[in-house]
């Protein structure tokens, strides 16, 4: 989950540095008992919390968004992950979580309860719009740091009487685990796992998405985010699975990121049913722009490079500079 954002971040600070203030720009900061404390020129106070992953040792941060009132943005180990809009969870903020929008909007319509699963929770921002959007969804979602999800629930509660079950576990075990009454009912299925900046391996190849393929109904649809830079042969080796595995995919991101020019997010998506919609083209005109679609004839073309992952060559995702989220 790595999003582009004009916006400075401050940078994770961790709890262990106790009674420390000092000044970034016109902001000073103070670290008291692992909260930091960020204090603007009027005076006000506001709270980021931060925790120590029991699993990884990553440290998670939660921190207001300085822009948008009753905002958060959730970082692990440095880098943002997700960005989550307490007071309006339809507003997709982050560049990759509004693309996938776009797509879960043209797959489904408004106000009609679907059924899906989420591997890889973040701060829960898309099951959050699923059910703003289509309330009464059931969903699921799995994540292999519990306390990451107990840490996000606390600071940022789920709306009451939301229909989201969290499972705990790494992503394509608990996957191949689901029960058999799951098989052909799943609308739509969510990949965003990340192990800090980079996606695992074991959730990159032909065997991981036929086993989503296997969840999906007749009509479902897998979404994936992706994070690369240049020469971009692990997103396109990502398009390419998609495409053995369903017959078709697309893909959509930053065009400078398409283009191979800079690190950024791709987001994939794929049919069940082995087609490319009708409204696929219409994404490229959702923004945030400027928008590349990668769909048909460019699919083919722009994976050609590149080999089908399986288990047996599938690598982590590559990691991004050190300083790329740095203001």
């Amino acid at each position: 989950m790595i999003p582009e954002q004009n916006e400075a971040q401050l940078a994770t600070l961790h709890a262990f540095w106790r009674f420390v203030k000092f000044r970034i720009g016109n902001n000073y900061v103070h670290i008291v008992f692992g909260v930091v404390r960020r204090v603007s020129e009027n005076g006000v106070m506001e709270t980021a919390f931060t925790h120590r992953l029991e699993s990884s040792g990553l440290i998670a941060s939660l921190e207001p968004d300085r822009w948008r009132s009753g905002s958060w943005i959730l970082s692990i180990d440095d880098t943002p992950q997700s960005h989550v809009d307490l007071v309006d969870p339809t507003a997709l903020h982050f560049e990759y979580m509004a693309r996938m929008g776009h797509i879960i909007d043209a797959a489904f319509p408004h106000g009609v309860p679907i059924t899906a699963v989420h591997l890889g929770a973040g701060a829960l921002t898309i099951p959050r719009y699923v059910e703003a959007t289509r309330a009464g969804s059931r969903q699921q979602v799995v994540e292999i740091e519990r306390d990451l999800l107990d840490f996000v629930r606390e600071h940022c509660p789920l709306p009451r009487g939301a229909s989201i079950r969290c499972r705990y576990g790494d992503a394509r075990e608990v996957l191949e685990g689901l029960p058999k009454g799951l098989m052909s009912q799943v609308d739509l299925v969510v990949v965003d796992v990340f192990r800090g900046a980079r996606t695992p391996a074991n959730v990159t190849s032909v065997e991981f998405y036929s086993a989503i393929k296997a969840l999906l109904s007749p009509t479902g649809i897998v979404i994936a985010n992706v994070a690369d830079g240049p020469p971009m042969g692990f997103a396109r080796g990502q398009l390419a699975t998609l495409r053995y595995v369903f017959g078709e995919a697309f893909a959509v991101a930053e065009q400078g990121v398409a283009n191979g020019k800079r690190f950024g997010n791709v987001v994939l998506g794929a049919m069940s049913n082995g087609t490319t919609p009708t409204w696929v083209p219409a994404l490229s005109g959702k923004g945030p722009h400027p928008t590349s679609l990668i769909a048909g004839a460019d699919a083919v073309a722009w994976s050609a490079s590149a080999a089908v992952v399986t288990d047996n060559t599938a690598i982590d995702s590559p990691p991004p500079a050190r300083n790329l989220f740095r203001s």
